[in-house]
C-alpha cells in the first residue's frame, strides 16, 4: 500500500462540480458529497468550501469534501459535511487513506480545533472514530399496504388518531414556509437556535425534485413538518418537528408515515430516520417503525476539542433554558446567526 499511495496525488479540486458524476458511482455517496449541497452551504451561510481530489496517473480515485466553520464563540472546524450525518471520503481504500492523511495536515496546519470526517460506515484509515451517533435505517417494501401490515399494531393505532381528526399531509415547494414555520418553533421550544429560513428555500432551489418538503394540516394550520434529500434508492427525513401542542393527537406520526408511504409510491428502496442518540427518545420512535439501527463512523483530528458543539453539552444547559424562554421572533432573529457556526 506504501508504494501505491506514494502514486497517489491530493490537491484541490479546479472543478469540483465536475466531480459529481464520479461521487454516483462510488459506495456510499450522498446527496451531501455533491455540488449542489455545497452550493447551499456557501450561499447560506458563507462558509468556506474545498474538495480534495485524489488522482493517479491523471485519473481521479478519490473525493473528499471539506467545509469550515470559525467562529470566536464556538472554535475552529473543518468538517465533511456540517448540519448533516455524511459527507466523509469517498474511492480506493488507498485514495481514501491519503485523503484522510492530507486532511489531517491541512487542519494541523490550519490550527483548527476538530476535523470531523462524517464516513458512513468503517473506513480503512488510522484514525480516532466517534461512534456516539447513529442512524435508523428501514428496507422499504415495493408497497405502502406491506409496510403497514408490518407495523405493531400500536404504531397503527397511533397513525390512524391524526387521520381520525381530520389532519391532512400535503407536500410540495409551496410547504417550505409552513415547514419552517412549525420547525422554527418547534427548535425554539426545545432551546435550540433554528437553521434559516433561507437555507431550505436555497434546498429547494439546488436539490429540485430530490428534495421534498411536508406539513400535516389541522384545517388551515401547520401542526407537524418534515423534508427529505432523497439519493439513489435512499430517502433520508433530515428533519422533522410538531408542535407540542398537539402532542396527544400525534400528528407527527401522520407525518412519518406520509413520508413514507410517498417514498415507497417514488420506488425507494430505503428510508432512512436521520440521526439521533442511542437510547433517547428520539431514538426509541424511530425504531419502532421496524428499522435497524447503522452506527456512524466519524473520523476525527482532535485539536483541542473531542466533537462539535450540541445543545445536549452539559455547559449549555442555562442557555437552552434562556431560549426557551424568548418570545419566538426573538429567537428566530438571533438563531440563525448563531447555528451557522455550530456544525
Amino acid at each position: 500500500m506504501a508504494e501505491t499511495r506514494r502514486q497517489i496525488e491530493i490537491e484541490a479540486s479546479a472543478d469540483p462540480d465536475g466531480l459529481d458524476a464520479f461521487v454516483t458511482r462510488q459506495s456510499g455517496w450522498t446527496a451531501f458529497h455533491l455540488s449542489p449541497w455545497r452550493r447551499v452551504i456557501e450561499r447560506s451561510f458563507g462558509h468556506r468550501c474545498e474538495v480534495l481530489e485524489a488522482t493517479h496517473d491523471g485519473e481521479t480515485v478519490g473525493v473528499l469534501p471539506l467545509v469550515t466553520v470559525k467562529s470566536l464563540l464556538f472554535g475552529h472546524y473543518i468538517v465533511s459535511m456540517p448540519f448533516v450525518s455524511y459527507g466523509g471520503p469517498l474511492g480506493t481504500d488507498e485514495a481514501i487513506a491519503a485523503l484522510c492523511e492530507h486532511a489531517s495536515t491541512l487542519a494541523e496546519r490550519r490550527s483548527a480545533d476538530l476535523l470531523e470526517l462524517r464516513a458512513r460506515g468503517p473506513t480503512p484509515v488510522d484514525m480516532h472514530v466517534s461512534t456516539r451517533k447513529v442512524t435508523v435505517v428501514l428496507d422499504l417494501p415495493g408497497d405502502p399496504t406491506a409496510l403497514w401490515d408490518g407495523l405493531k399494531a400500536k404504531v397503527r393505532s397511533q397513525v390512524r388518531r391524526p387521520m381520525k381528526e381530520g389532519y391532512e399531509t400535503r407536500f410540495g415547494a409551496d410547504q417550505i414556509d409552513p415547514f419552517w414555520t412549525v420547525f422554527s418553533r418547534h427548535m425554539r421550544d426545545l432551546g435550540t437556535p433554528v437553521l434559516p429560513r433561507r437555507f431550505f428555500h436555497d434546498l429547494g432551489s439546488e436539490l429540485g425534485e430530490t428534495v421534498t418538503f411536508g406539513c400535516v394540516y389541522d384545517g388551515d394550520a401547520p401542526i407537524a413538518a418534515g423534508c427529505t434529500i432523497e439519493w439513489g434508492e435512499e430517502a433520508e427525513i433530515t428533519w422533522a418537528s410538531s408542535l407540542r401542542s398537539y402532542n396527544r393527537t400525534a400528528p407527527n406520526m401522520l407525518l412519518y408515515w406520509s413520508f413514507l408511504e410517498r417514498s415507497i409510491e417514488a420506488g425507494h428502496k430505503r428510508f432512512n430516520f436521520g440521526r439521533c442518540s442511542p437510547g433517547e427518545g428520539t431514538h426509541r420512535f424511530k425504531l419502532q417503525w421496524g428499522g435497524r439501527d447503522e452506527p456512524l463512523h466519524w473520523l476525527q483530528r482532535t485539536g483541542g476539542r473531542s466533537k462539535t458543539p450540541s445543545p445536549d453539552d452539559r455547559g449549555f444547559g442555562l442557555a437552552v433554558q434562556v431560549w426557551q424562554k424568548l418570545p419566538l421572533g426573538v429567537a428566530n432573529l438571533l438563531g440563525p446567526r448563531i447555528v451557522r457556526n455550530i456544525p
